[in-house]
C-alpha cells in the first residue's frame, strides 16, 4: 500500500488477510474485486460472523501487540552525534574514556531518593494473561538489574482470592505476590516497585492497601496509555469469574447475569466475555484530593502516567505535576504497545511520540524556564533498543531521565522462559543449542550473576528472570558504547544537540538542528582561524 500510513482491512493482528495479494485498494484495503462466494478471509469478512471480536488482536492472553501504522516520522530519523574531542564527566585521557567507565545510574523524586542501575522503567503491566504468566521473569529480572517496575491497573480487582470488607481490599493473593517476586530480590536498595491505580482500583482502595500492607513506596496515578483511549479490557473464558467481576463494578460485555446471555454462552455463540475499565475524568481539584489522599495514607513518591491524548491535556499533565509535586510524569505515546486494546485505536487514534515528546520537551521547559519545579519525566512508545533509549533521553534533556519500555521486556522474559522450559524437556532447538544445553551454556549473564548472588540463589531463579536481565545487560552495554562516541560519560551530561534531525520536518517537530545546521558556529570559528 504504497503511499499511505496505514493497512486497512487486512493483518496478522487480527487473524485475517486479502484473497488476492497484490490488487488491493489503497484506500479501502479490500481486494479490488470482492467475490461473491468468497468465505471471508478479511476483517470486513470475519466481521460478518464474529461481528465485535475482529477489534481485538488476536489470540488473546499470548500475545502483546502494537500499532503497523507508518507514522511519518519517527525515532529513526535522527542520528545520534559523536565527536573525536575530549570528554564529558570523565578525564579526557584514552585510558580512562572508555565505554566500561559510563555510569548509566540514574537518581529522581523529591528528594533524589529513588535510584535505578540502568535509565529505564516498565511503565505498567497489569492484569492480562501476558502480564501474569511472565511476572516471575519480569519483577525478578527487573529487581536484579536495580531498575522500575509497575503493576499494572486491575490486579486486585481481576484476583478471585482478593478479599474485601465494605467495599474495599483488605488481603490479596495475586497482588502480594507480585509485590514480594520483587521486592525479595532488590539489591542494595536500586529499583523500586510500583502499584498503579485507575478508577477502579482507586474505588477498591488498592493503593493504600499496597502502603499499608505490603510496604510499597511508590504508586502512580493512572489517566491513560498510548495504546488506547478508553479503560483496560481483558477477555474472561468463564462465566463465574464474569459474573465476580461484574460484581465487582467493573463493565463486563454481555451482561454475564442476563439469562438469555447465559443461555447464549453455554450453547457456545461466544466464548468470551469482556471486561473493560470506566475511563477517568481528569481534573484538578479531584487531582490535587487524591494526591494528598495517598500522601496521608504514607506513599513516599506518586507518579503519574498519561497517554497520547489532546495537547491541552498534556500540558495539563505536565502542569498538574508540576504544581502538587509529583516526582515523574510517563508520557506514552501511539504506536506503542499492550495485551489487548482495540486493533483499529491502537492504529488510529492519539499523538505519536516524537511529536508527543516534543510538546511535552516545550510545555516542560516553559514552566522551568518561569521557576515552576518540573519532575522527572519518562518517555514511552515502542523503544525497544540502545539507539532509541539515547535518542529518546537527548530529545528531553535535560528532563527526561527515564525510557519506559514494555513489549520489549516481556518478549525477553517470554523467550528467556521458553528456552528454560526447552533446556527442561530437552527439547532446545538447534538455533540455540549450538551455545549449549544448560542455563550456564546459553546465557551469557550467567556467570556474573552466579559470582553476584552464590550458586544456590543462581540455581532457583527462573530463566524468564535471566532473559530480562540479560537483554538489560545488551542495552546497557550498547548505551555505553553509544554515550562514549558521544564523550558523555554520565546521563546527566546528555543533550539535545547530541542528536540531528536527518529531515527538515523531523527538525520542525522537535526543535532538533537539521543535520546539515549542527555546529554551523563552531564550524566559522575553525575555518576562520
Amino acid at each position: 500500500m504504497s503511499g499511505t500510513f496505514s493497512a486497512v482491512n487486512r493483518s496478522a493482528a487480527t487473524l485475517t488477510k486479502n484473497r488476492t495479494d497484490g490488487s488491493i485498494s489503497s484506500i479501502s484495503g479490500m481486494c479490488v474485486t470482492c467475490v461473491d462466494g468468497c468465505i471471508g478471509m478479511c476483517e470486513i469478512g470475519k466481521s460478518a460472523y464474529r461481528g465485535h471480536e475482529v477489534i481485538y488482536p488476536q489470540p488473546f492472553g499470548v500475545i502483546t501487540t502494537a500499532s503497523e501504522k507508518n507514522y511519518p516520522v519517527d525515532y529513526s530519523h535522527f542520528n545520534i552525534m559523536g565527536t573525536a574531542v575530549g570528554a564529558v564527566g570523565i578525564e579526557a585521557s584514552s585510558d580512562k574514556a572508555i565505554f566500561p567507565n559510563v555510569n548509566l545510574e540514574v537518581r529522581f523524586g523529591h528528594d533524589n531518593g529513588i535510584k535505578f542501575r540502568y535509565p529505564w522503567i516498565i511503565p505498567g503491566i497489569g492484569s492480562t494473561d501476558i502480564a501474569k504468566n511472565n511476572w516471575e521473569g519480569l519483577a525478578i529480572g527487573s529487581a536484579l538489574a536495580g531498575t522500575g517496575l509497575t503493576i499494572g491497573e486491575n490486579v486486585v480487582g481481576m484476583d478471585p482470592q482478593s478479599v474485601f470488607e465494605n467495599g474495599r481490599v483488605v488481603d490479596t493473593v495475586d497482588l502480594k505476590r507480585r509485590v514480594s517476586l520483587y521486592k525479595d530480590h532488590m539489591r542494595d536498595g536500586y529499583g523500586a516497585i510500583i502499584v498503579q491505580a485507575n478508577v477502579e482500583d482507586a474505588k477498591l482502595g488498592t493503593q493504600e492497601y499496597a502502603i499499608e500492607k505490603l510496604g510499597v513506596e511508590v504508586v502512580e496515578l493512572k489517566w491513560g496509555q498510548g495504546a488506547k483511549d478508553i479503560g483496560g479490557e481483558v477477555k474472561i473464558k468463564s462465566l463465574k469469574k464474569a459474573q465476580m467481576l461484574y460484581d465487582r463494578g467493573y463493565v463486563v460485555l454481555p451482561n454475564p447475569t442476563d439469562p438469555a446471555v447465559i443461555k447464549a454462552f453455554e450453547r457456545g455463540a461466544f466464548k468470551e466475555f469482556e471486561r473493560h475499565s470506566r475511563v477517568g475524568m481528569v481534573n484538578e481539584e479531584d487531582f490535587a484530593g487524591r494526591v494528598e489522599e495517598l500522601r496521608k495514607a504514607g506513599a513516599g513518591y506518586i507518579f503519574l502516567k498519561t497517554g497520547a491524548y489532546r495537547p491541552a491535556d498534556l500540558a495539563r499533565a505536565i502542569f498538574y505535576t508540576a504544581k502538587y509535586g509529583i516526582d515523574l510524569l510517563t508520557v506514552d505515546g501511539a504506536g506503542g504497545g499492550t495485551g489487548m486494546s482495540p486493533w483499529r485505536m491502537m492504529n488510529e487514534w492519539g499523538m505519536p511520540i516524537v511529536e508527543l515528546h516534543s510538546l511535552l520537551y516545550q510545555y516542560t521547559k516553559r514552566l522551568a524556564d518561569k521557576g515552576m519545579k518540573v519532575p522527572a519525566l519518562a518517555f514511552a512508545g515502542g523503544f525497544t533498543f540502545e539507539d532509541q533509549i539515547y535518542k529518546g533521553l537527548a530529545l528531553g534533556a535535560p528532563f527526561v531521565k527515564l525510557i519506559g519500555m514494555a513489549r520489549a521486556p516481556i518478549a525477553a522474559a517470554m523467550v528467556g522462559k521458553t528456552i528454560g522450559m526447552a533446556i527442561d524437556n530437552h527439547e532446545l532447538p538447534v538455533y540455540v543449542e549450538r551455545f549449549g544445553n544448560t542455563k550456564d551454556e546459553i546465557f551469557v549473564t550467567s556467570g556474573e550473576l552466579r559470582s553476584e548472588i552464590g550458586d544456590k540463589e543462581f540455581e532457583k531463579l527462573p530463566a524468564g528472570a535471566i532473559g530480562l536481565y540479560t537483554y538489560y545487560e545488551r542495552l546497557a552495554q550498547g548505551l555505553r558504547q553509544l554515550m562514549c562516541g558521544s564523550r558523555k560519560f554520565a546521563l546527566e551530561h546528555i543533550q539535545r544537540d547530541d542528536i540531528a534531525a536527518l529531515t527538515h520536518e523531523a527538525a520542525d517537530i522537535s526543535g532538533i538542528k537539521y543535520l546539515m545546521d549542527v555546529d554551523r558556529q563552531e564550524v566559522d570559528e575553525i575555518l576562520d582561524g
